[in-house]
């Protein structure tokens, strides 16, 4: 017997499936391009608005006799047991294999934004988290993890990263971002497709792009960036993801940006992302994103011209079911409304893929796992340890922190005794579970008040909540302030509630007005400062609040963005001083709710002056962050010449020493100000950085290889250039904490510079011994 040419593994893929499409039909050409959510509702009490009005009706069992691109969230639907939930998608997979004529199964996607958004999967700490560590080594494990976990239950795809920057921290899914600086973004998600992609999962970016930029902070907004913002803070961590990380999927963002929504946008995804950034993957609909363009964005009148603008844009697959793409989409090639071209280049892009994952072989078979454990100890070790290093301590003053172990504590706080409060909206507990309260957790949780209990054994410990996370009922307030008084210190432990659709306080769909603590969690705060106690306030969320009005009362501030199932052990640890703190703000915390939106990436009109009363400088900037150790720079050193042309490279280096009495771990940042340039640049930006862990005595010594291209930003007319002129080289331990400055002059013509230009500062580090 003869093997097809499609299914030879010793031929191209080119070649595999341009033989494959010669023989396809045009509705089993178009079945390539949806996906189908066999779980989904369509009573409108779904996971999210609109469903309902999305989802097509259709025959299972005749529409997979066309085949089927995708399968829409097998695990992320519903609480199933994992290995019932493998055997029942292999169950699934070989019917539509055996359904069609070619016998190709589909690509099956999941959530996996902190985690493997499942199940009884590992809950990790949510993306700010990620950003607080600077460390993309260790999300780069994670996401490996991740991945490892994805395929072993027959999993090809997964929905992340996020990379979409900070513009307003008002916005709801702030908490699904890596930070406010495009570097950090890029850097870290990088790190995670890396991981990702390493273990054979398709890392799909989102959201292409400007969704974060949305007007007002509403989700789904109308996008206000202009050509340079777009350029120089949205794209930049797209393209960093794809050159180094090797991303193979691309999310359309919902939104529109200058009366265009992503979606039909051919500039952005294909002139931009394919012919100037080479990319060969596939680019999918964000959830019901096709159908907006008719429903919401009303930029089409039909279904086929829905779909007509969808695939001229760009967009390869319709998720997460069919509505567009189906039978409409071939009436629509029939009657010569919509250019067969269009399927055919979509089809093309979705079995090339299929073909790298294996889908077009002949020996092609399910995973059926008898058992799967998708929070086993090697996950549970990971997590903790990324939640460690993400803790933020932003105020020590006096010194209060660590606790002393046999001391009396009042926990009081709406966010101490519940385990949903160091999860995100994406985690499976608060994504699905809400849904379905008749199944447990799936995975342990300590609460904070547990882990606190456990952390300090011998200290006397009480409770009480004193008000909800949103709830305006104050009667617990006295209970609260009795139960401080009566201690040493008090551990007010607030926060959010990550939740979709304005079912939480943080999350998507959950945008705010200004950036107050949410509820009346302020007024708990104030009782529990007046008591005169020294107050440790510890913090849960998804996104900064404003902390200026208890500034200089509190005896320390901890911040920790969802730390995922080991947060608990992991704040408490920083409590007790088990941990060293070491994360750094991915994100400004402001000193007033209002004054919003405000990022530290502003240029000179954008800071503080006299020609308005409204001061928006942060309370603690980008970067910050404080430690149980202390730091020494020493020996900084920078180029023999300050002047190198717009070509050229710059070194600087110190040496950080561990001068205190327990390791710990500094973080040196490298920012770069402009001071004159042909359009308004930010005062500072990040443009590289290091984390150090460094034991007692021990020093390093860290170069930062600076390269002119670094400094490159959109100009008038549009081209991303190198402009010669002085530019700084600030090293500091945060945006606005400056220890060491670089002065150097780039000579020589405007360089324009375009996708092959370098958009990491490398760093080299040598190690120069120490003392236990």
């Amino acid at each position: 017997m003869t093997t097809a040419p499609w299914r030879d593994r010793a031929l191209p893929a080119a070649v595999r499936v341009d033989d494959l499409l010669s023989q396809m039909t045009l509705e089993e050409r178009t079945a390539q391009l949806y996906g189908v959510w066999v779980g989904a509702e369509t009573d409108g009490e779904g996971v999210a608005p609109h469903q309902h009005d999305m989802t097509a009706d259709y025959d299972w069992n005749e529409l997979i006799t066309r085949g089927l691109g995708q399968l829409t969230r097998s695990f992320g639907t519903a609480p199933v047991d994992p290995a019932l939930g493998a055997r029942a998608l292999a169950r699934a997979q070989r019917r539509i294999a055996e359904a069609g004529r070619f016998g190709i199964p589909a690509v099956a996607h999941e959530e996996c934004l902190a985690g493997f958004t499942a199940w009884r999967a590992t809950a990790y700490p949510v993306p700010l988290a990620w950003g607080a560590a600077f460390d993309p080594p260790l999300v780069e494990e994670m996401a490996r993890h991740i991945g490892r976990d994805l395929r072993a239950v027959g999993v090809h795809q997964g929905l992340a990263p996020v990379l979409d920057v900070v513009r307003d921290p008002r916005w709801g899914r702030v908490e699904e971002t890596i930070g406010e600086d495009p570097y950090l973004v890029g850097t870290v998600g990088a790190a995670y497709v890396r991981g990702l992609e390493s273990a054979g999962i398709v890392a799909t970016l989102k959201h292409f792009a400007g969704y974060a930029s949305s007007a007002g902070a509403r989700n789904l907004a109308p996008v206000r960036a202009g050509t340079r913002e777009f350029a120089d803070v949205t794209l930049p961590p797209f393209e960093m993801a794809l050159r180094e990380g090797g991303a193979r999927s691309v999310m359309a963002a919902y939104t529109e940006r200058d009366g265009v929504p992503a979606s039909a946008d051919p500039e952005l995804l294909t002139h931009l992302l394919r012919d100037e950034w080479g990319f060969t993957g596939t680019v999918v609909a964000d959830y019901f994103g096709i159908g907006f363009l008719q429903t919401l964005h009303r930029v089409a009148g039909t279904p086929a011209e829905t779909a007509r603008l969808a695939l001229t844009a760009g967009i390869d697959v319709e998720l997460p079911t069919v509505k567009y793409y189906g039978d409409a989409l071939v009436a629509a090639v029939r009657a010569g409304e919509v250019p067969q071209e269009l399927v055919d280049r979509a089809a093309r892009r979705v079995l090339l893929q299929k073909c790298e994952l294996g889908l077009l072989d002949e020996d092609w078979e399910p995973r059926t796992p008898e058992s799967v454990d998708l929070d086993p100890a090697a996950n549970r070790a990971l997590a903790r340890r990324l939640a460690e290093e993400s803790v933020v301590l932003l105020d020590n003053p006096d010194g209060l922190l660590p606790l002393a172990p046999d001391t009396r504590i009042a926990v009081v706080g709406p966010r101490a005794a519940d385990a949903l409060a160091m999860l995100g909206c994406y985690s499976f507990p608060s994504h699905v579970l809400t849904h379905h309260p008749e199944a447990d957790l799936g995975i342990e949780i300590p609460t904070l008040l547990e882990s606190l209990r456990t952390e300090l054994p011998d200290a006397k410990v009480t409770f009480t909540e004193g008000c909800g996370v949103s709830d305006p009922d104050p009667s617990g307030f006295t209970e609260a302030v009795a139960r401080a008084s009566e201690a040493d210190v008090c551990v007010a432990v607030l926060g959010d509630r990550a939740g979709l659709f304005g079912r939480g306080t943080s999350g998507e769909g959950c945008d705010v007005a200004d950036l107050s603590l949410p509820g009346i969690q302020g007024e708990l705060l104030d009782a529990l400062v007046a008591t005169g106690v020294p107050v440790v306030l510890v913090l849960l969320t998804g996104r900064p609040y404003a902390l200026g009005r208890w500034h200089g009362r509190l005896g320390a501030v901890v911040q920790a963005f969802f730390p995922g199932e080991e947060g608990g052990p992991a704040v408490t640890g920083v409590l007790s001083g088990r941990v060293n703190p070491s994360g750094r703000l991915p994100v400004s915390v402001p000193r007033v709710p209002g004054g919003q939106p405000w990022t530290y990436l502003q240029p000179p009109l954008g800071l503080a002056g006299g020609v308005s009363s409204l001061d928006p400088t942060p309370l603690y900037p980008f970067g910050h962050g404080r430690t149980y150790t202390t730091f020494a720079w020493e020996d900084f050193t920078c180029g023999p010449d300050p002047e190198i042309g717009t070509d050229g490279s710059y070194d600087v280096s110190v040496t950080v020493r561990n001068t205190g009495d327990r390791a710990g771990a500094e973080v040196v940042q490298l920012y770069l100000h402009d001071p004159v340039a042909s359009v308004t640049r930010p005062d500072v930006r990040l443009i590289g950085y290091q984390r150090l862990e460094l034991a007692a005595g021990e020093s390093a010594r860290v170069t930062f290889a600076f390269h002119a291209d670094l400094s490159a930003f959109t100009d008038r007319s549009g081209r991303r250039v190198v402009e010669p002129g002085a530019l700084e080289l600030r090293l500091g331990t945060s945006s606005a904490e400056v220890r060491e400055v670089a002065r150097l002059r780039l000579t020589g013509a405007v360089r324009e510079v375009g996708a092959g230009r370098r958009l990491r500062c490398e760093t080299r580090v040598l190690r120069e011994g120490g003392f236990a």
